[in-house]
């Protein structure tokens, strides 16, 4: 860190230490002030660096925060935070409660998974089968164990990024945002008409990222051989680094029977 940070940092943290030696929530006496505070993360007081030794350093919770400013900018930060495993109903079905229990493993497993070949999960199946319920599921388990996770909405991204690609500034912020993330969650990957650009910017991206050996949440309409037929290339390389979960079941959709 340079060494310009560094001093802007301590000073910041010396401030917010004297601030905090008073009660989180005190009254002072008549002509003084009501000082009440609360914070998402007590240690670094949402500063998100903190002190040891004299330098600072990230706080645990760093990923996290910022993983939430980039879920409150797509506009779905409040249903993303609703899809958790224990509102997700995996009796209707059989292979609807064995793909639940992939999710739910692959959550409790994650960190010994995280720096292998395989550390990936990827969901395949009919509309409303609850594909995008159980991906999220798994990011706000790991969200909340301090993994920072990003949401990409497939049709969206891909639509925005080829608005902008003559913007090069744009397009490589975007990008960056996904290929760096430490788990990216796509959601319904390959959802609608795919072009020779939209192959050509997930190839860019899930290359990157298989690489880099850095995780996926996948949740996809097709089945493997239909992503292959796509292009080889991104279907190969997802059934490489991903645990390839389908979800089939009788009724008609998750959505309507599931709650």
């Amino acid at each position: 860190m340079p060494m310009q940070m560094k001093e802007r940092m301590m000073t910041l943290y010396t401030e917010l230490q004297a601030k905090n030696n008073l009660k989180r929530s005190e009254i002072l006496s008549d002509n003084q002030v009501t000082y009440s505070e609360e914070y998402k993360c007590y240690k670094c007081r949402d500063m998100t660096f903190i002190l040891i030794d004299n330098e600072a350093v990230p706080c645990e919770c760093r990923q996290v925060r910022q993983a939430e400013e980039i879920l409150k900018k797509s506009g779905i930060s409040e249903e993303f935070r609703n899809k958790r495993f224990n509102n997700f109903n995996y009796t209707i079905e059989n292979q609807v409660y064995e793909a639940y229990k992939e999710a739910y493993m692959y959550t409790k497993n994650f960190k010994s998974l995280e720096k292998e070949r395989c550390n990936s999960i990827m969901f395949m199946g009919q509309v409303g089968a609850g594909k995008s319920h159980l991906s999220l599921a798994i990011a706000n388990e790991l969200m909340e164990d301090g993994v920072g996770v990003v949401y990409m909405s497939y049709r969206e991204v891909i639509t925005r990024l080829k608005q902008n690609i003559m913007d090069e500034v744009y397009y490589h912020r975007v990008m960056g945002k996904y290929k760096n993330a430490r788990v990216l969650l796509i959601d319904d990957l390959f959802k609608g008409k795919v072009t020779e650009s939209d192959i050509n910017i997930m190839f860019e991206l899930l290359n990157f990222r298989y690489f880099n050996k850095l995780p996926v949440i996948v949740s996809c309409e097709m089945d493997v051989d239909r992503i292959l037929s796509v292009d080889e290339a991104i279907g190969s390389r997802l059934v490489e680094m991903c645990k390839c979960v389908e979800v089939k079941w009788k009724k008609l959709n998750y959505r309507m029977y599931g709650k």
